[in-house]
């Protein structure tokens, strides 16, 4: 079996290059729909890691420090995105960006499934959290090789001119997954008591994802090999070790990229994953107010890398990017003065204002880490890119959060850190040039 027909037990037989091309809107779901599962499990482990994930696997300790543990294995999935980087990475480049994107998806729904079936610590003990952990580190090396992908699916098949918003649809399945994920919460809340979604509730949207599974294999396997990808494979201009090229002749693209992402991946984890716990716990505001702000949001976040993304094609990635890494460290100035208030209009404007704001990083991002690196490496560069930012970034950033509360008590350091983090990234894009209405680096 050669290296560019390794999916066809998947693919019921088909090779790559002799489909058709697809449909447009068929590309946008198979980007969206990896990114979609990988935020709507996500999302919920966020939620349950603040609600009740401390109940259900670390009874032993206070609250708080429940808490601080939960978000512990919540930073496992990130930490071990390196790892899939790495891995899927270099495959990317070596077999193609179709071939992976099946393998990751359904590496990461069968762990997303399998914690649906985790038995807690009142029936195994410490071993419901370890194979929670063991889940959320293979999960996590999955993870680390579908983002590239999903966006290289759309990116190098599109026009100069429209490329940021075609790959934006990555990013936009990201907050299709938050949203539904979301949805699911606020009904099992709203309509299940708390006893009955301690007991057995919080497991059935983990067991429904498997539906988000199958259609994804499905719409995947319509769609062809990305044609960047098919000129460098006739070319025979293949990278042999795409990541040691990387890593040797384009690490500055590599830290670009990496620091580009660091500032959005914490905003993001400081308004979708440690908003609730703050919201909740902190000030005692009812779960289905919070879930709900969070609901607009990511609804409103979703629109945003659109509009953003299309925004970024017309005026340059550069000036939307660090415009809303500006406007994100205003906004944080005040957000807190808004959650303090308990008032749901005021809690749900500060999320969505927030998120808004977040999405004129988040939406041009795709194109823009993609843009930095060459053909024959770039799923590697763009994988390697988006896992070390998130493993310092967004996969610390709640554990961060919760640990400065605990210790310090007050808002001032969070926002602090959320301020170190976005001048990394307002400097990194500062430092790259100008990628929007230009060919990609072939």
């Amino acid at each position: 079996m050669t290296e560019t027909n390794l999916s066809g037990s998947i693919a019921d037989g088909a090779q790559p290059h002799a489909q058709k091309a697809a449909s447009p809107g068929r590309l946008a779901a198979a980007s969206m729909v990896g990114t979609a599962l990988e935020w709507f499990e996500f999302t919920l482990y966020n939620a349950m890691a603040a609600l009740v994930f401390n109940q259900l696997f670390f009874p032993q300790f206070d609250p708080v420090a429940g808490t601080i543990l939960a978000f512990s294995t919540y930073a496992v999935g990130y930490l071990s995105r390196p790892f899939g980087g790495f891995i899927f990475g270099r495959l990317g480049d070596r077999l193609g960006r179709r071939e992976v994107l099946m393998w990751t998806l359904i590496l990461m729904g069968g762990c997303t499934f399998a914690i649906g079936l985790l038995p807690t610590y009142e029936t195994i003990g410490i071993w419901g959290a370890l194979l929670l952990v063991i889940l959320r580190f293979i999960q996590g090396v999955a993870l680390g090789g579908e983002w590239a992908g999903a966006v290289l699916l759309t990116a190098e098949q599109a026009s100069d001119r429209h490329r940021g918003f075609q790959a934006s649809w990555a990013q936009v399945g990201a907050m299709v997954g938050i949203f539904t994920g979301m949805a699911a919460l606020t009904f099992f809340t709203a309509f299940v008591s708390d006893a009955a979604f301690i007991e057995w509730g919080w497991r059935v949207p983990f067991l429904a994802s498997i539906l988000m599974v199958v259609f994804g294999i499905w719409i995947r396997n319509g769609v062809p090999e990305s044609e960047e990808f098919e000129k460098l494979e006739k070319a025979g201009g293949k990278a042999e070790a795409p990541i040691t090229e990387v890593l040797t002749r384009n690490l500055r693209d590599l830290l670009v990229a990496s620091g580009s992402r660091i500032g959005s991946d914490v905003v993001f984890g400081f308004m979708v994953v440690f908003s609730l716990a703050y919201l909740t716990q902190t000030l005692g505001v009812e779960r289905p107010i919070a879930l709900g702000g969070v609901m607009l949001g990511v609804l409103a976040n979703g629109l945003g890398c659109l509009a953003f993304s299309a925004l970024s094609d017309r005026l340059g990635r550069r000036p939307v990017y660090i415009g809303g890494a500006l406007l994100s460290a205003a906004w944080v100035s005040i957000v807190f003065m808004l959650f303090d208030t308990r008032d749901p209009v005021l809690i749900t404007l500060a999320l969505v204002v927030a998120l808004v704001l977040h999405s004129a990083m988040y939406g041009p991002q795709a194109s823009f880490v993609a843009e930095q690196f060459k053909t024959r490496v770039r799923y590697s560069g763009s994988s390697l890119a988006y896992t070390l930012a998130g493993a310092v970034g967004g996969g610390v950033a709640p554990l961060i959060f919760a640990t400065l509360q605990r210790q310090y008590g007050g808002t001032l350091p969070l926002k602090i850190y959320v301020w170190a983090t976005l001048t990394v990234t307002i400097v990194s894009v500062l430092a790259a040039r100008e990628t929007a209405d230009r060919p990609m680096k072939s």
